[in-house]
């Protein structure tokens, strides 16, 4: 009769799996990383970046700029893994919701991450706005920034506007009809604002393409390019001094 392996000598296999895995790809990405480094220097070029000292008063108040950054990371993620499945047509846009939600494996996690990622992301933004006003932040030399900021946080409400008509059901379609009277107050080119948007008349499939390309493709660039202002003006001039 075959001897059966014990609780011990298993656990000790399991063990020894995890230990060639573990060595198998530390020897994979330590090739990998160690030729990169040679001509690179990538390890040099970290500790520039990283190494840099934190000023004493900065505290909790001062971390929604990168929590917000973090969810629009997120945001991009998902926002790129519902493309894969998303049809922007007035005849399939909401069944394509559906599926994602009902079907693809985890599309409902995915999707619940990007909607509520939507709404808390203007949240954090609000919250980090407030800070840099209250702190006094916005003040030369950091006003151009401050500029840049609020560019962002305008982009964000772009974003949520243009999103939300994507899934094409009665509530975003209304939603939509109404918003998109708003810029009809501007003088002189309020209308032609309108006409834009919609493509037309009425909210139909001019209107959802060009929703559609403005969040995913428009916005995004944007968004990118000011980030980058953003963040070069933050490492050029520094964290705000205390109150």
């Amino acid at each position: 009769m075959a001897d059966h392996p014990t609780k011990d000598s298993r656990a000790t296999y399991r063990g020894e799996t995890a230990k060639a895995v573990f060595n198998l790809l530390s020897l994979l990405t330590g090739t990998v990383y160690g030729e990169l480094d040679e001509r690179l220097d990538f390890r040099t070029a970290l500790s520039r970046a990283l190494k840099k000292p934190v000023p004493e008063h900065v505290n909790f108040w001062f971390c929604f700029g990168g929590i917000t950054f973090l969810i629009f990371l997120i945001q991009v993620v998902t926002g790129i893994s519902l493309l894969l499945y998303y049809r922007p047509t007035v005849e399939q846009a909401f069944a394509s919701v559906v599926h994602i939600t009902n079907t693809v494996p985890f599309g409902w996690l995915v999707r619940g991450f990007h909607h509520w990622g939507a709404n808390l992301i203007m949240i954090t933004v609000m919250l980090h706005a407030l800070r840099v006003f209250f702190h006094g932040a916005y003040k030369a030399p950091r006003d151009f920034n401050w500029v840049v900021g609020m560019a962002l946080m305008f982009s964000l409400l772009i974003f949520g506007f243009s999103g939300y008509l994507l899934p094409w059901n009665e509530l975003s379609y209304w939603a939509t009809v109404v918003g998109a009277e708003i810029p009809s107050a501007v003088p002189f080119i309020g209308d032609q604002i309108v006409y834009l948007l919609k493509g037309g008349d009425v909210v139909g499939q001019l209107a959802l393409t060009r929703f559609f390309a403005i969040h995913v493709v428009i916005l995004p660039v944007c968004a990118m390019v000011l980030l980058l202002l953003h963040f070069l003006m933050i490492r050029r001039l520094g964290i705000s001094g205390p109150l």
